[in-house]
């Protein structure tokens, strides 16, 4: 007699091996299901349109046009508050995960840490660039409606005021993320951001020796507000004096990139 042969079940649901994409759907499911990206998101979008609209109806209903500058740069104001928004959800993108315990459900899916933090950081970049690239365009065409007696901007100044605030402000949010990699507390790594935001400009107020001149110098030209500024300045007109033009723009791509690396070393090295 022969052995009956083992029983076998094929499971009729496709099976494979998980990739980046998987990853990059269950981010996006999660990021767009959360009330906070609603709230954070939708509160940019109104400081960047309510400041800077404000700012240029002010300047419109002065009697001190000003013809040797373009009203793109009065968009600065609502960029500058937006980022706050941006630092918040940046940082709980990913630490709100281990305050709830919900990072050990995430892994348990994905074992892959790398894959984990790439996906999250990929459609945070996406979202955070697509959003602010689109109110600061809305902005920038309404400013040079209202403003109708200042200068006429280049096609550069267009591009710096939607495209590179998009991206100065989607770096400064995976900067974020990865600080909240780093800290795994949402309120420790959002109080640590707001303090690299505002800190060295508010140290470099009061540094009145002479000794310091020249750091104080250095943190005011390249402490982030200053920076933002200097991203709706073209470079011939600033000189050698500090960054401008897309400079900010790199500058934080570097930062950005060192503090990421670091994160995904610590990732990888220490327990959830």
């Amino acid at each position: 007699m022969t052995a009956p042969a083992p029983y076998s079940y094929v499971s009729p649901i496709p099976v494979r091996r998980a990739h980046l994409g998987d990853a990059i759907a269950s981010e996006w499911t999660k990021i767009r299901s959360l009330r906070s990206t609603m709230w954070t998101l939708g509160v940019m979008v109104l400081l960047m349109l309510g400041v800077g609209l404000g700012v240029a109806a002010i300047v419109a209903a002065s009697d001190i046009p000003d013809q040797s500058e373009s009203a793109l740069g009065f968009g600065f104001f609502g960029v500058l508050l937006g980022s706050i928004c941006v630092i918040t959800l940046g940082v709980l993108t990913i630490a709100s995960e281990y305050g709830t315990g919900m990072i050990r459900t995430t892994l348990t899916a994905c074992p892959s840490r790398t894959r984990v933090l790439t996906a999250k950081a990929i459609v945070f970049f996406l979202l955070v660039f697509t959003i602010t690239t689109v109110t600061a365009g809305v902005v920038a065409m309404a400013q040079v409606a209202m403003l109708d007696d200042a200068a006429e901007p280049t096609s550069g100044d267009w591009l710096r005021a939607t495209v590179g605030v998009g991206l100065f402000m989607a770096e400064l949010g995976l900067l974020s993320l990865a600080v909240g990699a780093v800290v795994r507390h949402s309120a420790g790594a959002i109080t640590i951001m707001i303090g690299v935001l505002l800190l060295p400009l508010v140290a470099a107020m009061f540094m009145f020796s002479q000794s310091l001149a020249k750091v104080q110098e250095w943190l005011l030209d390249y402490a982030i507000p200053s920076q933002l500024i200097a991203l709706y300045a073209d470079k011939a007109a600033v000189g050698e004096s500090g960054p401008a033009g897309w400079d900010p723009v790199w500058i934080l791509l570097v930062i950005t990139a060192a503090v990421t690396g670091g994160a995904y070393a610590l990732l990888n090295n220490r327990d959830v």
